[in-house]
């Protein structure tokens, strides 16, 4: 026989059903939820019993309702019209997020490059950018504002010398996201002989540079001579980070610093002086191998905060060697 259209199914297909447990009510929950009566055909000891308002029962949702209650000896099944016992393969993009329970996709169903898979972030997480995390079980989000530390030491920015006058770092770093900053200067050398590694602070970003009331520190051991050495002043106009021995442009010499600075930008009335704390070590003309402590302060009556510092040796450029600024944030 001929058919108009695609050939009928040649298999039967079977119907939901559900058992009750029958006791003297006229209140059941059913298993899957109808939109009607219609939906559903109920069997109580065999007889189908007939739908509808004012009939043998009602359904809603999960809710059947009876219009006369059974007994506990009453067998009563449903067959649910509507929800077919088999294998489908839906059309695509036809299952949304409400054709599916919330628990029906887990870890065994997500594709090992979920995250490899995707784009790289190249740089570090924006405050308000979000990660998914686990609280006790449940999925939840969270900006990376709530989680990244606080009190470390961040890296801002290493400048190499070449041929250098001076080395600044400005309020491009100096920001109220940090409270403390570490400078690390490697392999530093000059363009000429005999020269003395200095620093000087601003506090209108650079535009000028303290000039006076630089007070300095600083304790060496000269190993090569078996001597104790030190450096101090008060009252200078630039702070002159040395042992005393200044050193040059040959063979081995080189200077290597690591320098704590405290605080520079709350210049409040209790607190307003630079200072700075660290550790110094360098190889001066002669050969001659020197290490120690370096500490300094700047006691300007000024309440404004310092946002930039300035390396640079006495006369000349800085021909080699790094300075890497860090952060410690608040």
């Amino acid at each position: 026989m001929a058919y108009i259209g695609p050939l009928p199914a040649e298999t039967f297909t079977s119907f939901a059903t559900q058992e009750f447990s029958t006791s003297a009510t006229t209140s059941y929950t059913l298993d899957h939820p109808v939109t009607n009566e219609n939906e559903l055909a109920l069997f109580i000891n065999n007889v189908r019993q007939q739908p509808g308002s004012g009939k043998a029962y009602t359904a809603s949702g999960t809710a059947l309702t009876l219009s006369a209650a059974t007994a506990s000896t009453d067998t009563m099944y449903a067959v649910f019209l509507g929800r077919a016992l088999q294998t489908v393969n839906p059309a695509d993009a036809s299952v949304g997020t409400s054709q599916l329970a919330a628990t029906s996709v887990t870890a065994a169903k997500l594709n090992n490059d979920i995250i490899s898979g995707t784009t790289a972030l190249a740089e570090a997480p924006a405050d308000t950018d979000e990660f998914l995390v686990s609280d006790a079980g449940t999925l939840k989000r969270i900006d990376y504002s709530l989680i990244k530390g606080g009190g470390a030491f961040e890296k801002l920015i290493t400048t190499t010398a070449s041929g250098s006058s001076s080395i600044t770092f400005d309020n491009t770093y100096f920001t109220t996201t940090y409270r403390d900053y570490r400078v690390v200067c490697s392999h530093i050398r000059p363009a000429s002989n005999d020269k003395v590694f200095q620093m000087t602070i601003s506090s209108d970003n650079g535009s000028s540079f303290v000039s006076s009331n630089y007070q300095y520190a600083d304790f060496g051991i000269d190993v090569e001579n078996d001597t104790f050495r030190v450096h101090r002043s008060n009252g200078q106009d630039r702070f002159y980070i040395e042992f005393g021995n200044n050193f040059g442009t040959g063979t081995g010499e080189t200077l290597n610093m690591d320098m704590m600075i405290y605080d520079p930008l709350n210049q409040s009335s209790n607190n307003q002086y630079f200072m700075y704390h660290g550790q110094l070590s360098y190889v001066a003309e002669n050969a001659e191998f020197t290490g120690g402590i370096i500490q300094g302060v700047n006691k300007n009556s000024s309440t404004a905060a310092y946002d930039a510092i300035k390396f640079q040796f006495d006369s000349g450029n800085i021909t080699d060697g790094t300075i890497t600024l860090y952060g410690r944030k608040n």
